[in-house]
C-alpha cells in the first residue's frame, strides 16, 4: 500500500494544487495536465535508473556465487587403485568430522562392518547417518582419524576408484536427461541387454518400463521430471544393481514408493545385498529387521549396536525409536 503511495503522492500534491490555483483563477487546467505529464516524464526515468540499480545489485551477488564456485579447487584425483579384491570389508577408527571448524558433527567414531553383511545405521534427524555415508564416499574429507576398506586408507585410495566400487541409492534421486537406457548404465556402461533385464526385474521397474511410450528408449527429461518421484527412485534402484558394485549404500531408499512395492524391492535387495558388503540408513525401521547389526546413533556417536532383537530387550534408545512408530502395534 506504501509503494503505492509513494509512487502517486506528487501527481495527488500537483492535482491538489493546481485545483486550488484553479478555483482562485491562478492557472488553468490545461496548465495542470501539463504539469501532470511533466512529473509522469521526469518521474519515469528516475524509477527505471533505482529498477536497473536493483536488477545490477541482484548481478552482482550472482557473480560473486559463480565467481566463488569458480574459484573453488578441483579435487583431488591422485591415488591407487582399489584392491580387486572380492572381500570389502569397512573399518572407522576413531573417525571425527566437523562441517564447522569447532562443531563437530561425528566424534570418536568407531565401527566395522564385515565383508558381505548387512549394517544398519538409524537415529533421529541429525545424528550423522548421512554424514558417515558421505565420509566414506569421500565427499568430505575427515578430521583425524581413519576410514579403511580392507587395509587399505581411503585418503590414499583415488576418488575415482573408490566411487567405481561403491553404489549408492538416496533418498533425493538423482537422474540424468537421457533414456532409461543411459540412465541405467551410468555406473556401468559396459552392461549387457541381460544384465540389464535382471536389474529391471529385481528392483521392480518392468511392470513401470512396459507404461512408458518407448520403454527402455524414452528420453526423461531434467532431473527425471516426467516419471513420478516413485518411479525415479525404482530406477536409481535398477541403476545400483547393473553397476554390480562390492558396496552397496542405501539411504532410504524405499521412502517414494508405496508398501507392497517396497516389500517386493526388500525381497530382490535381500539377493543383491547376499555377500555384498552393504550400509543401510534408514528411518522406517520395519525395512532394517533383518539386518545382521543394526547401529544406534546419537549426535554423531554409537549409543547401542546390536540385531533387532538383542536391541529391543535392551529398551534403549532403539526401543525408544521403535515404540514411537509402532506404539499399538504387536511387535
Amino acid at each position: 500500500m506504501w509503494k503505492y503511495i509513494k509512487k502517486y503522492l506528487h501527481f495527488a500534491i500537483i492535482a491538489a494544487f493546481g485545483g486550488y490555483f484553479s478555483v482562485k483563477g491562478l492557472i488553468s487546467v490545461g496548465v495542470i495536465s501539463a504539469f501532470i505529464v511533466y512529473a509522469k516524464q521526469f518521474s519515469r526515468p528516475i524509477n527505471e535508473i533505482a529498477q536497473i540499480y536493483g536488477q545490477l545489485q541482484t548481478a552482482v551477488a550472482g557473480a560473486e556465487r559463480v565467481f566463488m564456485v569458480l574459484d573453488e579447487a578441483n579435487e583431488d584425483k591422485s591415488g591407487e587403485e582399489l584392491a580387486d579384491e572380492a572381500a570389502a570389508a569397512i573399518t572407522f577408527e576413531q573417525v571425527s568430522f566437523s562441517y564447522v571448524p569447532g562443531c563437530p558433527v561425528i566424534q570418536n567414531f568407531s565401527l566395522t562392518v564385515p565383508s558381505g553383511q548387512k549394517i544398519a545405521l538409524v537415529g533421529a534427524t541429525g545424528s550423522g547417518k548421512t554424514t558417515i555415508v558421505n565420509l566414506l564416499m569421500r565427499f568430505y574429507d575427515i578430521d583425524s582419524g581413519e576410514i579403511r576398506i580392507n587395509r587399505q586408507n581411503i585418503q590414499d585410495i583415488s576418488r575415482d576408484s573408490l566411487r567405481e566400487n561403491i553404489a549408492i541409492v538416496l533418498q533425493d534421486t538423482v537422474l540424468f536427461r537421457g533414456t532409461v537406457r543411459d540412465n541405467l548404465k551410468y555406473g556401468n556402461v559396459n552392461a549387457t541387454e541381460q544384465q540389464l533385464e535382471d536389474a529391471v526385474e529385481m528392483s521392480c521397474c518392468k511392470e513401470m518400463l512396459k507404461n512408458l511410450p518407448h520403454g527402455y528408449d524414452t528420453v526423461l527429461t531434467g532431473s527425471g521430471e516426467n516419471v513420478s518421484q516413485g518411479q525415479r527412485q525404482l530406477l536409481a534402484i535398477a541403476r545400483a544393481f547393473v553397476a554390480d558394485p562390492k558396496i552397496l549404500i542405501l539411504d532410504e531408499a524405499t521412502s517414494n514408493v508405496d508398501t507392497r512395492t517396497e516389500k517386493a524391492i526388500q525381497d530382490a535387495m535381500q539377493l543383491v545385498m547376499r555377500n555384498r558388503t552393504s550400509i543401510v540408513i534408514a528411518h522406517r525401521l520395519s525395512t532394517i529387521r533383518d539386518a545382521d547389526r543394526i547401529v544406534v546413533m546419537d549426535h554423531g556417536e554409537i549409543v547401542e549396536s546390536g540385531n533387532h532383537e538383542e536391541l529391543l530387550a535392551q529398551k534403549g534408545k532403539y526401543y525408544e525409536l521403535y515404540m514411537t512408530q509402532y506404539a499399538g502395534f504387536a511387535t
